[in-house]
């Protein structure tokens, strides 16, 4: 299940209130342009900020997410009808054969990639992706580098925000780290609204992979031509990784 910070209506419509700036996203739509990608696949499209900024420039987007909410939010944006939107994960978008080798590039931005706890669950979404890229495409996804010790600075101290967003006046929000377990990062993420009290908790968990278990299992994946660059947006504190599948000839070879 999606964590409440995204599959909650009312939390969903303040998402992008509370971060307004995604210029974290401008290396994503750079790439595209960079490869001429006519077919985007946007995993964990969230809000949909990415999928509809892709969709206005001609772009043939899905967006695929499993929190109901945020998908809700997407489709009222600018650009929204032009994309298609599935409730569901990269696996379910497998699942249908018109999907396969269909799209030339992939996205999973900001949290996205280290959702996936498990050396099982993680494979699973890179083969379903894989599967739905054609020979010659693109995965590009983003994560940050455990010896950044990212979760050091996440403290509500450093995180908490107040907001007035209009509908819904003051909204306070932060992210406490409650557990540190190895790769695992556990922190809550409390949404709070102050015209009537209401507060709604979020729990929410992310695995910090080094660069040797990234490559590694892109590699099981069926992935090649792996590149791992400094994250544009945050350098020195995360990875971009871009990944290709094989070409026509490759794969028939």
């Amino acid at each position: 299940m999606p964590d409440a910070i995204f599959d909650h209506p009312r939390v969903a419509r303040v998402y992008d209130p509370l971060d307004p700036d995604r210029s974290d996203l401008d290396a994503y739509v750079d790439l595209a342009g960079e490869l001429g990608a006519h077919r985007v696949l946007d995993v964990g499209c969230g809000t949909g900020t990415l999928a509809c900024r892709l969709a206005l420039q001609g772009i043939e987007v899905l967006g695929v997410d499993p929190a109901a909410a945020s998908v809700d939010v997407a489709r009222g944006k600018p650009g929204a009808d032009r994309v298609e939107w599935v409730v569901g994960t990269a696996a379910d978008v497998a699942a249908d054969p018109s999907q396969r080798d269909r799209f030339d590039l992939a996205t999973m931005t900001a949290n996205v990639a280290q959702v996936f706890l498990t050396d099982e669950d993680w494979l699973e979404n890179l083969r379903a992706i894989h599967a739905c890229l054609r020979p010659g495409g693109h995965l590009a996804f983003e994560t940050r580098k455990p010896e950044d010790r990212a979760w050091e600075r996440w403290t509500k101290e450093q995180t908490r925000q107040a907001v007035v967003i209009p509908g819904e006046g003051l909204v306070e929000e932060w992210v406490q780290v409650t557990k540190v377990d190895g790769p695992f990062v556990t922190f809550e993420s409390p949404t709070i609204f102050h015209s009537d009290g209401e507060r709604i908790e979020s729990t929410s968990t992310l695995r910090f992979r080094t660069e040797a278990e990234l490559l590694a299992s892109l590699d099981d994946a069926g992935f090649v031509d792996v590149d791992v660059w400094d994250l544009p947006h945050a350098p020195q504190k995360g990875w971009l990784v871009v990944a290709a599948t094989a070409a026509q000839g490759l794969e028939d070879s």
